[in-house]
């Protein structure tokens, strides 16, 4: 059962509306269905929008922040846990030591190095944990293109695009990880690799 959902994604204020929108969206969906969120502990953009609905809507919200950034005054007062790590490395170990699935929400170069990091776990079989991509707007259709791409050329095995699963709006996410059953994860030689 998935109680604690990872969220990945945007911490810039100047964004079009329907990503805030959908993030908001987002974090009401994951309240009323009983789950409370893991993010990055900011009070800016996408990923405040998300963590204010969970709170607004009932959930609790567990904030991970290196000291770098908690130093620049980007936290969240509101945030029901807090956790400083000490660099971005061990950011992303607590925040997945505390999640039992993940979403990732449109963002920049932190939230695809996180996501991606989080499919080659997956892959390897260090967790069986739901991974959604959150496609508003098509923001990943240029990655998810590549993602392809990466499979077809046999850089990746065939099967790794059953590791993550493209939601195309914040109801079809949360229904997702609601039905979400682990399956085996790509954890053999001839899976991992490509054939």
């Amino acid at each position: 059962m998935i109680n604690k959902v990872c969220v990945f994604a945007s911490s810039c204020n100047y964004l079009d509306e329907t990503y805030y929108k959908a993030a908001k969206e987002l974090g009401e969906l994951l309240a009323a269905a009983g789950m409370d969120m893991v993010y990055g502990g900011s009070c800016l953009g996408l990923m405040w929008a998300c963590a204010e609905n969970v709170k607004k809507y009932g959930g609790k919200i567990t904030g991970v922040m290196p000291k770098k950034l908690h130093d620049m005054d980007v936290f969240s007062n509101y945030c029901d846990e807090f956790f400083l790590t000490p660099c971005m490395r061990s950011r992303k170990a607590k925040m997945d030591e505390l999640s039992d699935a993940l979403i990732a929400l449109p963002g920049g170069f932190g939230t695809l190095e996180e996501l991606s990091e989080m499919i080659v776990q997956k892959q390897l079989g260090y967790n069986q944990k739901a991974i959604v991509i959150l496609n508003t707007n098509g923001f990943y259709d240029k990655l998810l293109d590549f993602f392809e791409e990466i499979i077809c050329q046999k850089f990746a095995n065939q099967k790794a695009g059953l590791l993550y699963y493209v939601a195309s709006d914040p109801k079809n996410a949360v229904e997702y990880l609601k039905n979400y059953t682990p399956a085996d994860c790509l954890a053999k030689k001839e899976d991992i690799y490509a054939r």
